[in-house]
């Protein structure tokens, strides 16, 4: 079973088509699924557009009244799906975004590089794209620096971005390690470092794929904020690693 979990806030303008070609991809490779989303608070037609997806597709949605922000809303998703999984040492259990910068194709790569036997597969860095806003390239450009060496245990992967699939049991053991304690305790972009920076230590092998953000479908302005960005960030570098319980994580 792929699990296929995304934060969203206001995204009536994206999220509907995001789900119906999520839908397209999953069934064109034959694979159970079933999306998770998480909307957070959104005061546009965001949940009414989610609501029509019901009979159409597998999905569970949860609701904030009040905005709680990437970070613990991926964390309240990773919580769902890992919950409810009866194969946690075969069921992937997928982060995207709402907004169409990771395009839905890429589940292709990373279900087939996950079914390989990988327990982590996440994105390595890319050529910028040429369509990507500035404030986007100077946020990512400051934030790496930033951040320091990879969280992963590769160099190839790029923490900032959270396009990944993760083994089920993974996500669990890391939750019951925690004892309770978050696992992610910033939001944005750092959410993502942070969250491959607590589960990594639970993976007995992490694998990187050539998938990019894509700025060539745009609904709307990005939403990245440079210094409050790379505040974020700078607080991934104090978070300790979850220590996991005797040899081996899977």
């Amino acid at each position: 079973m792929i699990r296929i979990c995304i934060p969203c806030r206001d995204e009536d303008r994206t999220i509907g088509v995001l789900l119906w070609k999520i839908r397209e991809v999953m069934l064109g490779m034959g694979r159970d699924f079933h999306v998770y989303v998480l909307d957070d608070a959104s005061t546009d037609g965001t949940r009414a557009r989610l609501d029509r997806y019901r009979q159409v597709l597998p999905l569970t949605i949860l609701s904030e009244s009040r905005p709680i922000g990437y970070g613990r809303a991926l964390e309240k998703l990773l919580k769902c799906a890992a919950g409810e999984t009866r194969y946690p040492k075969r069921d992937a259990i997928v982060t995207m975004q709402a907004d169409f910068t990771e395009h839905p194709t890429g589940l292709r790569v990373l279900v087939r590089t996950f079914e390989g036997g990988t327990d982590i597969v996440a994105c390595e860095s890319g050529e910028e794209s040429a369509n990507q806003p500035w404030t986007v390239r100077l946020a990512r450009r400051l934030g790496r620096v930033a951040l320091g060496p990879s969280s992963g245990d590769d160099s190839g992967i790029d923490s900032l971005l959270g396009f990944r699939a993760y083994r089920a049991v993974v996500v669990r053991k890391a939750l019951r390690a925690a004892a309770g304690r978050p696992l992610i305790t910033t939001d944005g972009w750092a959410a993502n470092a942070e969250l491959m920076k607590v589960l990594a230590p639970f993976a007995r092998r992490i694998a990187h794929v050539p998938l990019g953000l894509r700025y060539d479908i745009r609904w709307r302005g990005t939403r990245v904020r440079i210094v409050r960005t790379l505040r974020q960030i700078l607080r991934v570098r104090k978070v300790a690693p979850l220590e996991p319980e005797g040899h081996g994580a899977v």
